[in-house]
């Protein structure tokens, strides 16, 4: 269907694509993975046509349809959805509007005006025909529900659904064309867990080959059958899933590392008798002979080493009490909306809570509250009174750092005290090298900022990391990083996070935000998800209980009514 031969992609700035080659077939779903700045997004604008790749070439027919969904997902928030939807059909959709308008301008028009007016109508309608317009219409009815949209939704604007729903529009809206093929470009990002999953179940059912480029573990866990790795310009492809990817990387690399050392032993020998015999006169013959195999061996090639990423842990824990966080009959609310009702949790120490729900439940102003940052309505949230001691990694970090600071000051203004040197070493680990010490805050993108954030926690005492969203504009290598040092962590970390696969690596405990109240499930993640569908599972056998109950009190309440006819029917015959 489609196939990348030899790209290649040359900046000013550098050579980001150098031997790209992969394809993709019918029923393929493929993930396309890299770190940040690997060419990802820059393959997907290749096989648009948007950029132009400095050498190789992309196969396709010339009727290939492709649907491209963005991580913005382009819509329009003073349109209504039924109208967002109609946009995908730009001739279709002007006639529309002309439709729609019409009849409002035949109710106010003068004799003459009208009958030009019924031509118009007459003329459009036709052309609407024409364009199969009623069919495209019945095509919107059809993708509303599917996905998730009731018929009255549909005439709701844009902008009173929260950016989940706004994300199936999108979809919607690309699903619309009848593409051949899907480009998903961090379809997850912004979403949470409830419209992650609903996401992923949808995909599956559909038919069309897609790639995906993402960061989220899980999702390519559970969709792709394929991983197109991208590392230093050079494409590799797996077969399988990501976990599959990454057993696979590992057998590949250690049986080319075991074979590249076997032959730099053997060359290593050979060169060794051929320099220590060169002279001699019995033997020089046999070294002249060794040496020219030695010229025509194929060399194995070094395996690649590992991407450069972020190297750290998080110093030790200060000592604190057992009681890090206490929750008691929190009640908080905005105007109409209740986040939390007589809610309640005490967190102890060494715990790595997960905090869960969806979107607007109240999580990052839970976190806000255990700092201070924010009063309950009701209620008391206070941190433990031994010696504990918090530090924050915020949402949004555009709006937690000083824009205007370079990464150099950022980080010394907070440790004064500290040495350049010692500085400039923190901030090595954490890939602010040379010049790049010297940009602004502002000039970073939102990966690199999220990398300083980490490197100034790290400078300061803490036993209660407080983490929202932590794994934002990370990559994959990155998030790994970040995993490993929580977990090597001897503090307590309280996290809100819609990566799952950093969830099920970090959490000890998973707190569900649901109904107003705090449930906490003394497991992980897994243990979680096992609790929830027994949860489910039980709530179902008891709907079925009720619903077989009140079947057995209807068919006797019936018997009843039939006995006492009876009886009546009896009464009134001997009468």
């Amino acid at each position: 269907m489609l196939r990348l031969e030899n790209i290649s992609k040359i900046y000013p700035t550098g050579e980001v694509l150098k031997n790209v080659n992969w394809e993709v077939k019918p029923g393929d779903r493929i993930g396309l993975v890299g770190v940040n700045g690997a060419g990802k997004s820059t393959q997907l604008k290749i096989i648009l046509g948007e950029v132009e790749p400095t050498t190789g070439t992309v196969v396709r027919p010339n009727s290939l349809r492709i649907g491209y969904l963005n991580q913005e997902f382009d819509v329009e928030t003073a349109r209504t959805v039924r109208e967002e939807f109609w946009t995908v059909f730009h001739e279709a959709n002007a006639i529309h509007h002309k439709l729609m308008d019409l009849p409002h301008r035949m109710e106010v028009a003068d004799p003459e005006e009208l009958d030009t007016l019924i031509h118009e109508l007459d003329r459009q309608q036709r052309k609407f025909e024409a364009l199969d317009g009623y069919g495209l219409e019945s095509r919107i009815e059809k993708i509303l529900p599917e996905m998730g949209f009731t018929a009255e939704e549909g005439d709701r604007f844009v902008s009173e659904f929260s950016g989940g729903w706004q994300m199936r529009m999108g979809l919607g809206k690309v699903l619309l064309q009848e593409p051949d093929i899907l480009l998903l470009d961090e379809p997850t990002n912004h979403l949470d867990l409830e419209t992650i999953e609903w996401l992923e179940t949808y995909l599956k059912g559909v038919n069309t080959p897609m790639v995906i480029v993402s960061h989220d573990r899980e999702f390519l866990d559970r969709l792709c059958t394929q991983i197109v790795e991208t590392e230093r310009g050079v494409s590799s492809t797996f077969l399988g899933n990501y976990s599959a990817y990454l057993t696979q990387k590992a057998e590949t690399r250690a049986v080319q590392l075991s074979a590249y050392e076997r032959q730099q032993k053997e060359i290593s020998q050979q060169q060794t008798f051929v320099d220590r015999f060169r002279a001699s006169a019995t033997r020089s013959t046999q070294a002249k002979s060794r040496e020219k195999q030695l010229e025509k061996i194929e060399r194995i090639e070094a395996p690649i080493a590992d991407v450069r990423t972020l190297r750290f842990q998080f110093p030790p824990a200060p000592r604190s009490g057992r009681e890090m966080v206490t929750i008691s009959n929190l009640t908080h609310y905005y105007d109409d909306k209740i986040l939390f009702l007589d809610a309640n949790l005490e967190i102890e120490r060494g715990d790595r809570i997960a905090f869960l729900g969806p979107n607007g439940c109240g999580k990052s102003t839970l976190l806000r509250m255990i700092l201070g940052r924010e009063k309950p309505v009701e209620g008391q949230v206070a941190l433990g009174q031994h010696n504990v001691l918090p530090q924050y990694f915020e949402q949004n970090q555009a709006e937690a750092l000083d824009l205007e600071k370079t990464v150099l000051d950022t980080l010394h203004s907070i440790v004064p005290d500290w040495k350049m040197e010692e500085v400039r070493t923190l901030l090595g680990q954490f890939l602010f090298s040379g010049e790049m010490a010297y940009k602004t805050v502002a000039a970073l993108s939102g990966g690199e900022k999220a990398r300083l954030a980490l490197a100034c926690m790290l400078v300061r005492p803490a036993n209660l990391l407080i983490l929202d969203e932590p794994t934002n504009h990370l990559d994959i290598p990155a998030k790994e990083t970040l995993e490993a040092a929580l977990c090597q962590y001897d503090g307590t970390v309280l996290l809100v996070s819609h990566d799952r696969y950093f969830i099920s690596q970090v959490a000890n405990k998973i707190v569900e935000v649901r109904e107003g109240e705090l449930r906490l499930y003394r497991g992980d993640y897994h243990y979680y998800l096992d609790k929830v569908e027994e949860e489910r599972e039980q709530a179902r056998q008891a709907a079925l209980s009720a619903e077989q109950a009140a079947k057995a009190a209807a068919r006797r309440q019936k018997d009843k009514e039939k006995q006492k006819a009876k009886a009546e029917t009896r009464k009134a015959t001997r009468a």
